[in-house]
């Protein structure tokens, strides 16, 4: 990847406008509290929807609201190339594809096109300001090469004259349709279907016995294909028949991986030491081990889980039981081996066996 510098002429200073910063505020709200940050790249994405650019004084806002540091907010505008660093074209900013299918199809000639119309070099705008390019890797669309990118809009299957033409209209302000610039739909063959021509004009086998019933005035028989629902009797016998599976079946289906114990109610004998509030009225930070996140951990709380050392003295069993009652993460324990990271937080080497201590699966 090439270096990415921020572009040399800066403005003085950056706000949102009043309804994108409304925007970043309900989007703040989709983050765990202390997680905004995780925000970055959409927050940076609406100022440079914004701006046309992501500013110097943008990084900075951006930051501040986030509580992060701008060098921070830099490095992630630096990194990923959908943010422009330096003003673009104030109509559009041209991404041309240049992977191998766009090139074997004549992208060289779009890029060539673009060099003579806007610009001679890459993200440069033009003379009257209204464009700008870029040469960029796969744009997704490869059975349609060539093609372009303009905000979020793709162009495809373009010649040199098509692609003209585009600009042309761009720049004369008439409305552009994004998506193939031939007669093909999507991404189906060029010149239409080549076989089962009439698949479209022949009605389906349900609907030609449906407007055969309406003629006869009776219940229409079943059509060729179609499948004839089963009675009631043949369901209810038929789920019993799957409900009778062998036992070494049964026992595979649910035996996959053998730390996970059966998908079963597991007796409240089982239950672990479960407290009604945190000794001191302070609980650790769960969030500590790994594959527990804020919710999980308001979910262990509700149980009764505060402290690294009731999940490391949990048994099989105890775990099995914490297992079944977490049933949206079901799994997560001993997949991500709760007991043995919170023995390593407490301190603890050796199970105590006199104590119970679990293997927890591990």
């Amino acid at each position: 990847m090439a270096v990415r510098r921020l572009y040399h002429i800066q403005p003085a200073s950056f706000a949102f406008t009043p309804e994108n910063e409304a925007w970043v505020k309900r989007e703040l709200t989709k983050y765990p509290p202390g997680r905004e940050r995780s925000a970055v790249i959409p927050v940076l994405w609406r100022a440079q929807e914004q701006e046309g650019w992501v500013t110097e004084p943008a990084i900075r806002v951006v930051g501040r609201m986030l509580d992060m540091p701008a060098i921070q907010v830099l490095e992630i505008a630096t990194f990923y190339t959908m943010f422009h660093l330096a003003p673009v074209g104030r109509k559009a900013h041209i991404k041309v594809c240049g992977t191998t299918p766009c090139m074997l199809r004549g992208s060289d000639d779009l890029i060539a096109h673009c060099q003579d119309r806007i610009a001679g070099h890459q993200h440069e705008v033009s003379a009257d300001g209204d464009f700008s390019w870029e040469e960029v890797e796969c744009l997704g669309a490869c059975v349609n090469a060539p093609m372009i990118q303009i905000d979020a809009d793709t162009y495809e299957d373009l010649t040199v004259a098509t692609f003209a033409q585009l600009i042309d209209d761009i720049a004369a302000g008439r409305a552009i349709r994004p998506g193939p610039q031939i007669d093909r739909m999507l991404s189906a063959p060029e010149g239409g279907l080549t076989t089962l021509k009439d698949i479209q004009d022949r009605p389906s086998a349900a609907a030609k016995t449906a407007s055969l019933a309406d003629v006869a005035g009776k219940e229409p028989a079943p059509a060729a294909n179609v499948r004839e629902a089963p009675a009631p009797t043949d369901i209810v016998a038929k789920a019993g028949a799957r409900d009778q599976v062998p036992e070494s079946r049964t026992e595979k289906a649910t035996t996959s991986d053998p730390r996970v114990p059966p998908p079963q109610k597991v007796p409240d004998e089982f239950k672990p030491e479960l407290l009604t509030g945190a000794r001191d009225g302070r609980p650790d930070d769960l969030t500590r081990i790994v594959g527990i996140g804020p919710k999980l951990a308001q979910m262990l709380n509700g149980m009764g889980v505060y402290h690294f050392d009731q999940i490391a003295n949990w048994t099989d069993s105890n775990l099995a039981w914490v297992d079944a009652n977490l049933s949206a993460f079901k799994g997560r324990a001993i997949r991500d081996r709760w007991v043995q990271q919170a023995r390593d937080i407490v301190g603890v080497t050796e199970p105590d066996t006199a104590g119970g201590m679990p293997g927890g699966g591990q």
